[in-house]
């Protein structure tokens, strides 16, 4: 078991301080009882029931709880000798030293050099201040640099207090353990890794850094993964520790069924900020085991007359901090295809969907700068073009994703108040190039331009092919007063003004002709467009106190009122709406200004939000929350009945004069159970349109948690049926350090079980395991996709193991 570097030098200090000590007791001449010998500085102090000078033997011997301290470094012991022909100090009998840092040696007998440079301990414990342990049956140091541990112990497990020859959680046992100073390392020989104790591995040989090393040049901890079309792997990573500010890591993974992935990342670090790079490339060995769960080819696979082979992928990301306000940074991911890094699970890039950006933004207290290009990337597995006869394939995301060339937000709010009221003034621009026209459920069969209704779920056209830009300025003034009765009046003036402009393909024209057609409304495409909108409203807020004994209650209804001209060119297609395509009408937005998620979309005509908010607090800790409404469209064009590109309004419930009602109720607990429900309901018969249960329980060792979703079909917005599913999970703490996990979910509508999740795990100061088994599907006849993952976090010594995804089946 190595020693760490400030333990050799605690032990000379100490050896040289009761030296001194015992050589001043010399000049008494005689043995001394029950004395405390202080050095004349007040450095150090020795404290011994006897003092003995041996002149034959030219000995000094302090015996009887002997204590030396000396420069903050302590040695307790039964007996100390100190023979000053050989130089050599002996100390026996629960020896336990301890150096100012903290660290404590524990040993039967020591019998060292004076100045520690060659000696024996035995049976030796060592305790450092970070709660690592050794232990050997012996020790010998050499050189002044080298110490062997014979049959040594090593572990980060503290010891049991109620059990101290209990085994460690985990511990490496090894026939010997050479510690090398000079080298700064820890080398194992003949070592076991033990889990609980049992032995779970061998190693013939391991060498790792000490605890003085951050960083080193070696091996890593090797991982392992399974995918059914990638087949077993195996993973040595390779650290390079070129220099305090930067480094290279090497990884090597070998697939029994597509070769050896090769890795390398380079990582620097600056004053302000950091940088990696990272590349990644395997020659596959059978490209046509990579299929999706209908036994078809994907993007790994290619088409049979053109495999693909050969996989490389080219990654950085940075950051950097150019003052207390200003950041710049990119994540940028470049591959030889768009699904390289996911297949491999290539660390940092391999989620679905990764957006490869360029940044620069300013943060001022109220005041907000972002500028940036980017671009979503899909790592998709299906093919582009499974039929190049037929063209870009309909059901595929990743070539229609737009570039962003760049987009910009600033927001200002003056520190001092206008007119007694708040002002913020907000710009956002965007430009956006798409190299394939976004139009599904319309398909060209024959690749002119002329488009039929397909197998698409919807008509809708979510991104046109081409450039299109836009910019819009707004400027919002608000105030509120408190009137003498509790009403909080607030008036409102907001403006907004914008420009976009269009250069797209003639298909792209074609598709907002076909859609216009489909829809029974006119196109109006023009290359550009101006907009502005003006908005006068005023809210009305009356927050009503009741209290009791034991209770208080705050009921706040709430009138709002907004006054505008319409939306321009909202009664016909032809603005492309690319940032406001998700809209939710719920309790959260009910009273928004604006519904719309997004600057492409603006409402228009005038409305009104009516409705109320409680909260309650009951004795015992009981408490209760709500908010229920409705919102009406009272003269105008309703901007969500109006045509859109992508039919954000349909199915919103706002796109009637009496909106949908919106609600949401929430109560807790004071035992750890809390309840809430939210929904959308029909204006005219109260159907449910969109529907969320939750309920969940937290004690000290049991949390359970059910949720149930239902959203009604929205066919034009691309969901042709409803969607209705629940869900239910919990953790059980059966033991201090060991619980066990799961979940399951039901689709209702489908009558399947779309995914299962069962694991168990184990927590301490100094392991964390776990295992995880998962199961999923995408359809009552598709195929299940099991993982399985597990996780071995060793304080000190590392992390083992892999994630779920990895062990897909």
């Amino acid at each position: 078991m190595a020693v760490r570097p400030s333990q050799r030098g605690t032990i000379r200090r100490i050896a040289l301080g009761g030296v001194a000590a015992l050589a001043f007791a010399a000049v008494a001449g005689a043995t001394i009882y029950g004395q405390a010998l202080a050095q004349s500085n007040g450095q150090m102090l020795l404290e011994a029931d006897t003092l003995t000078f041996d002149n034959d033997r030219d000995t000094v011997t302090a015996a009887g709880g002997v204590q030396i301290d000396y420069d903050g470094n302590r040695l307790v012991a039964r007996r100390v000798t100190y023979d000053r022909r050989t130089g050599r100090l002996m100390a026996s009998g629960d020896v336990e030293i301890v150096d100012p840092e903290g660290t404590k040696i524990y040993s039967d007998q020591i019998d060292v050099t004076d100045d520690f440079a060659e000696g024996f301990l035995n049976a030796l414990q060592v305790e450092t201040t970070d709660k690592t342990y050794f232990g050997a049956e012996s020790a010998r140091r050499q050189d002044d640099n080298v110490t062997t541990f014979n049959n040594g112990v090593y572990t980060a497990c503290e010891p049991c207090e109620e059990q101290p020859d209990k085994p460690a959680i985990w511990r490496i046992k090894s026939q010997t353990i050479v510690w090398n100073q000079k080298k700064k390392t820890i080398r194992f020989h003949n070592a076991r890794f033990e889990l609980f104790g049992l032995p779970i591995a061998y190693f013939p040989f391991m060498e790792v850094p000490d605890h003085t090393v951050k960083r080193k040049t070696g091996f890593l901890t090797p991982g392992i993964a399974y995918k059914s079309d990638l087949g077993f792997g195996v993973k040595v990573p390779f650290y390079v520790a070129l220099s305090p500010t930067y480094d290279l890591t090497f990884s090597g993974t070998y697939y029994s069924k597509q070769g050896f992935l090769g890795e390398a990342e380079w990582r620097q670090q600056f004053n302000n900020g950091q940088y990696n790079l990272k590349v990644a490339g395997i020659h596959q060995q059978d490209p046509e085991e990579l299929r999706d769960d209908r036994g078809r080819p994907t993007v790994g696979s290619g088409l049979a007359s053109d495999p693909n082979k050969t996989r490389l992928m080219l990654a950085t990301k940075g950051d950097f901090k150019i003052n207390p306000r200003w950041a710049f940074g990119w994540d940028i991911l470049v591959q030889s295809d768009k699904n390289f890094s996911r297949d491999y699970g290539i660390d940092g890039y391999d989620q679905l969907v990764h957006r490869s950006e360029i940044y620069l933004t300013g943060l001022n207290e109220r005041n907000y700068f972002d500028l940036r290009a980017m671009r979503f990337q899909y790592q998709e597995a299906s093919l582009d073009y499974p039929n190049p006869a037929r063209g870009l394939s309909a059901s595929v995301l990743n070539p229609r994703q737009a570039w962003a060339l760049p987009t910009f937000d600033y927001s200002y709010t003056p520190d001092e108040p206008i007119a007694g009221g708040e002002l913020n003034i907000d710009i956002n621009s965007r430009i956006l190039y798409r190299e394939e026209l976004d139009f599904p459920g319309f398909t060209d069969t024959n690749r002119n331009g002329i488009f039929d209704p397909g197998e698409g779920p919807g008509s809708a056209t979510r991104g046109l092919q081409g450039t299109t830009g836009r910019t819009t300025a707004e400027a919002e003034w608000k105030r509120s007063f408190i009137t003498p009765g509790g009403l909080v009046i607030t008036p409102l003036l907001h403006a907004q003004g914008d420009a976009t402009f269009l250069d797209v393909s003639s298909q792209s024209i074609a598709a907002i002709n076909a859609q216009a057609a489909s829809a029974g409304v006119s196109a109006d495409v023009r290359a550009s467009y101006y907009r502005y909108m003006a908005t006068a409203g005023l809210e009305l807020r009356w927050p009503v106190l009741f209290s009791t004994t034991s209770a208080s209650h705050v009921l706040e209804p709430i009138a709002q009122i907004f006054a505008r001209p319409d939306e321009r060119y909202a009664g016909s297609l032809g603005i492309p709406n690319e940032d406001a395509q998700s809209l939710v009408f719920d309790a959260a937005s009910l009273f928004e200004r604006d519904k719309f998620s997004g600057y492409d979309r603006i409402e228009g005509g005038t409305r009104a939000n009516l409705g109320f908010r409680y909260s309650g607090t009951f004795a015992d800790g009981w408490t209760a929350n709500a908010i229920f409404g409705q919102s009406f469209h009272l003269a105008g064009v309703n901007s969500y009945a109006s045509p859109d590109l992508v039919n954000a309004g349909a199915f919103s419930g706002l796109e009637t004069d009496r909106s949908d009602y919106v609600g949401l109720v929430g109560l807790g607990t004071p035992f750890g159970l809390s309840m809430a429900a939210a929904g959308r309901f029909d204006e005219e018969d109260f159907d449910m349109r969109r529907g969320e249960l939750r309920a969940a329980y937290r004690n000290d060792r049991v949390t359970v948690s059910t949720q149930y979703a239902f959203i009604e079909a929205q066919p034009r917005y691309g969901f042709p049926n409803d969607r209705e599913e629940i869900t239910v999970g919990g953790r059980l703490q059966f033991h201090e350090n060991w619980s066990t996990y799961g979940g399951r979910t039901y689709d209702i509508e489908g009558g399947y079980f779309s995914s299962d999740r069962l694991g168990f795990a184990y927590a301490d100061e100094c392991i964390v395991f776990g295992v995880t088994l998962t199961q999923t599907r995408s359809s009552p006849t598709a195929e299940v996709d099991r993982s399985f993952g597990f996780q071995l976090s060793l304080r000190t010594l590392g992390d083992f193991g892999t994630n779920s995804s990895a062990f897909q089946n």
